[in-house]
């Protein structure tokens, strides 16, 4: 096993970690249906349609119901 011959330093490790802290936000699509953004290829929570067609049922849609 090898070993270091030098001290790593706390700002060579640390930004080398550095890449993990960057998060990216989501990709948000508008949806087709209702215009209200949801995750890509996912079926929208608001209205429950995915790929122009009705996958599930929304709570809303139950109360109106």
């Amino acid at each position: 096993m090898a070993i270091p011959a030098n001290k790593t330093s706390k700002a060579r490790k640390n930004s080398r970690r550095s890449a993990v802290w960057k998060l990216s936000a989501p990709a948000l699509v508008e949806c087709p249906q209702c215009h209200t953004r949801k995750l890509a290829h996912r079926v929208c929570p608001n209205c429950g349609y995915y790929d122009g067609k009705k996958v599930m049922t929304v709570k809303a849609d139950k109360e109106e119901k």
